[in-house]
């Protein structure tokens, strides 16, 4: 199987939902009048791209038909793939990983598929011939170092860990001394998935943040937020949230296959304007694929 018709099999639910929206508005909506416009943007809410980015959809689609005095509902079909994919591309979604070792921090609530993730993009690494380590600092969570590193032998990747329970920040600190020492290509810290407060959580991230600034000062650092696509809007509220703990540079879109909720990457990219790096879509460890605007929007409309 292509890698595209992977993220299309991966992208069927969302696909069915998306597409058939938007085509049952272009079938029962010959001419081109306000009132299809006006389909379109609740078709669009519909498909959990929210009503903020909907109405700025639609609104650039409305002044893109006056522009080019478009009559015919086909053509405001392709406008609207269109303002689409501006919105797809209108951030970068590669990785910045260009110093050896680069720094990858894994933000994320609990249960979003932060450890499955890591070992998602473990594997992806140490298949492009990469030496990868794994911090595992969510030593709060019980398992979580566990579960961790399952993935990490399954990626067959290094893991440093300590007993459930141990500084957070300590962790950190000997996986950065390692990672600096023994020429480590990436190093992937795993973080605390909530604390008791927010306050608790921004304290650990910012500890935690220093520490990788004072040890690995001039390396390229990624802080990727995972977030379970199958919550719809509430992916997007939990993205702003740890935008005021913490700097999100990416978004990783996990359980896609799962869901007929994709439509909220459009809001995501458009709303946040952090950009998707990588999308979930399927449970085996290279279902984890790198976004791309253009494939995205081809595999969920037609």
């Amino acid at each position: 199987m292509s890698f595209f018709d992977k993220l299309k099999q991966g992208l069927t639910k969302t696909k069915d939902a998306f597409n058939n929206k938007i085509n049952t508005v272009f079938a029962n909506f010959r001419k081109v009048d306000e009132e299809l416009l006006e389909e379109l943007e609740e078709a669009l809410i519909l498909s959990d791209v929210g009503p903020t980015t909907a109405e700025q959809i639609i609104n650039d689609l409305r002044n893109t038909i006056k522009l080019k005095k478009i009559e015919d509902a086909d053509e405001v079909k392709v406008e609207l793939r269109k303002e689409i994919e501006v919105i797809l591309n209108s951030n970068d979604n590669e990785l910045k990983l260009e110093t050896k070792p680069s720094v990858i921090l894994v933000v994320g609530v609990n249960g979003a598929g932060k450890t499955t993730s890591i070992g998602k993009m473990a594997a992806s690494f140490k298949k492009e011939g990469k030496k990868v380590l794994v911090a595992a600092a969510d030593t709060f969570r019980a398992a979580a170092i566990d579960q961790l590193e399952v993935w990490t032998n399954r990626a067959g990747v290094e893991i440093l860990k300590r007993p459930e329970g141990s500084d957070p920040a300590s962790v950190v600190f000997d996986a950065a001394k390692k990672a600096k020492e023994e020429n480590y290509d990436i190093l992937i810290v795993d973080t605390a998935g909530r604390l008791h407060t927010k306050k608790n959580l921004m304290d650990e991230l910012n500890k935690i943040q220093r520490i990788i600034d004072k040890e690995l000062c001039d390396c390229s650092q990624e802080i990727l937020i995972v977030l379970d696509g199958t919550t719809g809007q509430n992916a997007l509220i939990q993205a702003k949230e740890f935008s005021e703990v913490t700097k999100i540079t990416g978004i990783v879109l996990t359980k896609l296959d799962g869901t007929a909720k994709g439509g909220v990457v459009i809001g995501i990219c458009s709303e946040l304007k952090i950009p998707v790096k990588f999308i979930g879509v399927g449970e085996k460890i290279d279902d984890l694929q790198k976004f791309n605007a253009e494939e995205f929007i081809k595999a969920i409309l037609e």
